[in-house]
């Protein structure tokens, strides 16, 4: 089917279920209106400025990234001891995004944020403390001259889906604006089409504390706890989506941490051989202890404040014999359907992007877009093969963890979610589409959106601007006539007014 108009949408809270349409009208768009996200990660805040038509249909409008900012220093999480100094690193990127937006817009423009794995961790771990990080952002919000909305925790289905939202939305999975045969450009006219036949792709999302898969199951008949009724754009899609909570590759790494300690005879010492030749580095305890996801591996005589020195040695079999022992492949005694960690997954089919830790562990072993799982191998082993005057060009903390990535991505996507060397070019490595990334922000934004009123009417041009233009000269003319021909009668009228008048009397006979 045609469908002709702009994206809609929203989030039916009553309901529980995401609802996105399309009007059956062309717009001009007048003016446009602007949203705040800021993705609050375990490892880092990142804020994106979205913009849209303020004349929406149904109070939602079509959803753009303008402007992106990485806040520097570590993740919300990490503030827990002392919240108050949030403000200074959000300072930077705000008086970035105040110039971005135009001065008389900032009191209309909403505020959102939205955290993620690493302040889930923290709510179970200390909840007093993740209300405290919560409330000292809306206190630093109040000072600014944007509509504040709130700060909240979000699930991680929802983390998913909103990642799987954003990756279809940005590959034009859901709507395209011209068809195979058929497309319009005119003036504000835009003319969208179903993608004939179009498979949507599924959504690999890799932070610091969680790891997200999410995709249309290969029997969408079959029922499971994970999978999600999504509505999008008239059409309902049953999205299987599930959150790992402790893989993603910060805490996954600490838990690597943990266990080479716990192998290792002395606890002043330790060999890593995910780390570069020759790489050597002083850990606190309290670095890979202090999560809630090391909790269990913490040893009798724990200490917060000693030091442990890892020294690396560059040894990619060990390390993959390492990071095998992350993944639990026992509990699910060999059944397909359960990979791993005891939890029941439907077969997945098609394409997916990987995105976020997934593209720059990628981007560092200078691979990107798809490849084949031979060509990954080889350049995982080369690069840990490495002595650490190789790859310090990089970022340190990065620098150091690209081998342990690599090796945890193996694992997960291979013994994990069982792709193979067949299936493996099926998975796109990719950072973004065109200037938007691909992150869980911007499907929260299209959903966020159905709460900001519109500014006023739309123009509504449902013809094309030629045919539009004839019938306007048209109703011209003939309202002319209709003036002309009033005017006529209104003249004979007073015409015969000044008759005179001549009174006939009958008189019978």
């Amino acid at each position: 089917p045609v469908l002709r108009g702009k994206l809609s949408g929203g989030l039916n809270h009553s309901k529980g279920e995401l609802s996105f349409f399309v009007s059956s009208s062309n717009a001009f768009f007048l003016n446009p209106q602007y949203g705040i996200v800021l993705d609050a990660g375990s490892s880092r805040t990142t804020v994106y400025v979205y913009e849209w038509p303020a004349e929406k249909e149904n109070n939602t409008g079509v959803v753009s990234q303008t402007f992106k900012c990485n806040v520097k220093g570590p993740g919300i999480s990490s503030y827990e001891s002392s919240p108050g100094a949030l403000a200074k690193p959000l300072d930077d990127c705000l008086n970035k995004v105040k110039e971005r937006i135009p001065v008389h817009l900032h009191k209309n423009t909403s505020v959102y944020l939205g955290a993620t794995a690493g302040m889930r961790l923290l709510r179970l771990q200390n909840e007093s403390a993740a209300n405290e990080v919560l409330a000292s952002i809306q206190n630093y919000f109040r000072a600014q001259p944007f509509e504040f909305r709130g700060a909240q925790i979000i699930t991680g289905p929802e983390e998913g889906v909103y990642g799987w939202i954003t990756a279809n939305y940005l590959m034009g999975n859901f709507l395209e604006v011209c068809g195979k045969n058929y497309c319009s450009f005119s003036g504000g006219n835009v003319t969208w089409v179903h993608p004939y036949r179009k498979e949507t792709m599924g959504a690999l999302d890799l932070g610091g504390a969680s790891t997200q898969i999410s995709f249309i199951p290969e029997d969408p008949e079959e029922h499971f706890n994970s999978t999600l009724q999504v509505k999008l754009y008239g059409y309902n899609y049953n999205v299987y989506t599930h959150s790992y909570q402790c893989y993603g590759r910060d805490e996954a790494e600490k838990r690597l941490l943990a266990l080479l300690l716990q192998k290792s005879n002395t606890s002043a010492n330790v060999d890593n051989p995910c780390y570069p030749q020759n790489y050597n580095t002083a850990l606190t305890m309290k670095y890979f202890f202090g999560s809630l996801c090391t909790q269990s591996l913490r040893p009798a005589n724990y200490h917060p404040n000693q030091l442990v020195n890892f020294h690396g040695t560059g040894k990619p079999g060990l390390c993959q014999e390492m990071v095998s022992l992350l993944f639990n492949f026992t509990a699910c005694r060999g059944r397909e359907d359960c990979p791993f960690n005891g939890m029941h997954r439907p077969k997945a089919k098609g394409n997916f992007v990987a995105f976020s830790g997934f593209y720059y562990t990628m981007n560092a072993l200078n691979l990107s877009g798809h490849f084949s799982l031979d060509d990954f191998n080889s350049s995982m082993w080369f690069f840990c093969s490495q002595s650490w005057a190789q790859v310090s060009g990089l970022v340190e903390i990065y620098a150091r963890s690209y081998c342990f990535s690599a090796n945890f991505i193996y694992y997960l996507l291979v013994h994990g979610y069982n792709f193979n060397a067949e299936t493996w070019p099926q998975i796109h490595f990719q950072k973004e589409v065109g200037n938007s990334s691909i992150a869980w922000s911007l499907g929260y934004m299209l959903s966020l959106t159905n709460m900001i009123p519109a500014e006023g009417k739309l123009i509504q041009l449902p013809l094309k601007p030629s045919l539009f233009a004839g019938l306007l000269v048209f109703l011209t003319a003939t309202a002319l006539l209709c003036l002309l021909f009033l005017v006529y009668l209104c003249v004979v009228s007073h015409h015969r007014k000044n008759i005179p008048h001549v009174e006939h009397v009958f008189i019978p006979e």
